[in-house]
C-alpha cells in the first residue's frame, strides 16, 4: 500500500553540495519527505526518512534568513527549510513532528484534534502565546511610532508587550513577563525593529528583551517596514505597504518576457489594494507589485505560451484595470480558490 500523503508544497531548501537555498516542491508522506525540482517531474530531486529523525524549530543558523526549520535524520544528515510565513512554518512542523512521533510508536499517521488544550502554569506554549499576542481585538496593537527621524510601522514598544503579558494573566509579574517576551524573541516570534532593541538581542549568546518605551519590536511576518524621511517618490511607494497582510503563500508566476514560470512569494495587503511578489529564497525586497484595485481575477484552464506539460492544473489570471495579465498556479483547486476569493474581496474594497 502506497504510503498517505499528508501534505504538499513550496518551500525553500539548502543544497547539501553547493548550500544554496532553492524553492522546491516538498510531499510529506506517512514515512518521509520526497521534494522536487518542480511540482509536474515524476520523480523527487531527494528522499528524506523520518524514522528516528529529530526536528529543530526555529533554527537560527542563518542570521537573518527567518522561518526556517532543521530535520536531522537517524543518520545524522541535516536538512534545512524555510516556510514563506509563520503560519505555513507551524503546519509543516507540526506534521512532521507527528509522523515522527507515530513512526516510533509503530503507529498509523493520525492528526490530533484541535479542540484547544488547557494550558499547563508551569508549561507557557509560545506558538499559542504568539497567536493570543497577534488576534486583531484583544491582542498587542501594532502602530506607526516616529523615532530618530524614521517612522516604525506596524510595530510596538517592549513596555507595551510586559504589560500584556500581565493583563492578560500570562505572567505574575514584569520579571515573568520579561522571561516571556524573551522567549518569544529568541524563538524568532517577535523581531526587534530600532537600534536600541537590536543591541538587545546582540548582547550576547541569548537575545535580551527589553522593557523600554523606547525599545521596538514587531511580529515576525507582520508587514514590518521603516522609512526615513526622504523624498516624495519614496514616501509614495512605501504607501503600497500600509495595508494589512489579507494571503500570503508561495505561487507559481508566469514572466512576462521569457513566459517561464517561477516560484515566486506572494504577500496581499487590503488597503491600498496590492499584491506584491517575492524571490522566497531571497531578502525581503519585493521584485514587482500589482496594483489590484478595479482589476479581475478569475480561474482558467489554460494559459497562452505554457507548454502543457510544463504548466498545468489550478491555474488563475488577474487582469489590472490597466489591462495587464498576470497569469498564476496555485498548489491545489482549494488554494487557488482561496486566493481568487481574497484578490476579489481587495479589489473591490481597497485604493
Amino acid at each position: 500500500m502506497e504510503p498517505q500523503q499528508i501534505r504538499e508544497g513550496y518551500l525553500v531548501k539548502k543544497g547539501t553540495v553547493l548550500n544554496s537555498w532553492k524553492a522546491v516542491w516538498v510531499v510529506l508522506s506517512e514515512d518521509g519527505i520526497e521534494f522536487y525540482k518542480k511540482k509536474t517531474d515524476s520523480s523527487p530531486k531527494g528522499m528524506i526518512p523520518l524514522k528516528g529523525a529529530t526536528l529543530i524549530n526555529p533554527c537560527q543558523d542563518f542570521g537573518k534568513r527567518m522561518l526556517v526549520f532543521k530535520i536531522t535524520t537517524g543518520k545524522k544528515q541535516d536538512h534545512f527549510f524555510q516556510a514563506s510565513h509563520m503560519e505555513e512554518r507551524e503546519f509543516w512542523v507540526k506534521d512532521m513532528k507527528r509522523v515522527i512521533t507515530c513512526l516510533e510508536g509503530g503507529k498509523k499517521f493520525a492528526r490530533k484534534s484541535t479542540r484547544r488544550s488547557i494550558r499547563l502554569p508551569d508549561k507557557v506554549n509560545l506558538t499559542e502565546l504568539f497567536t493570543q499576542m497577534k488576534d486583531q481585538d484583544d491582542g498587542v496593537k501594532e502602530l506607526k511610532l516616529e523615532q530618530e527621524n524614521r517612522v516604525f510601522n506596524h510595530c510596538f514598544t517592549g513596555t507595551t508587550v510586559v504589560e500584556w503579558l500581565i493583563s492578560k494573566e500570562k505572567a505574575r509579574n514584569r520579571a515573568e513577563a520579561l522571561m516571556l517576551a524573551t522567549g518569544l524573541l529568541n524563538e524568532g516570534f517577535v523581531q526587534p525593529a530600532g537600534d536600541l532593541s537590536k543591541e538587545g538581542a546582540e548582547s550576547g549568546e541569548q537575545s535580551v528583551f527589553l522593557d523600554q518605551t523606547i525599545a521596538l519590536y514587531y511580529f515576525a511576518d507582520s508587514g514590518f517596514f521603516c522609512e526615513g524621511y526622504s523624498s516624495d517618490e519614496d514616501v509614495l511607494l512605501k504607501e503600497e505597504f500600509r495595508g494589512n497582510i489579507v494571503k500570503q503563500g508561495c505561487l507559481l508566476k508566469q514572466g512576462h518576457k521569457r513566459k517561464n514560470w517561477k516560484v515566486r512569494k506572494f504577500i496581499l495587503r487590503d488597503d491600498p489594494a496590492f499584491v506584491h511578489y517575492y524571490d522566497p529564497t531571497k531578502g525581503d525586497e519585493p521584485l514587482g507589485s500589482i496594483h489590484l484595485r478595479g482589476s479581475v481575477v478569475t480561474a482558467v484552464e489554460y494559459v497562452p505560451d505554457a507548454k502543457k506539460y510544463d504548466i498545468d492544473g489550478n491555474l488563475f489570471e488577474i487582469i489590472t484595470s490597466d489591462e495587464i495579465h498576470y497569469f498564476l498556479q496555485a498548489a491545489t483547486a482549494e488554494e487557488r480558490k482561496e486566493w481568487i476569493k481574497a484578490i476579489q474581496a481587495v479589489s473591490k474594497s481597497g485604493k
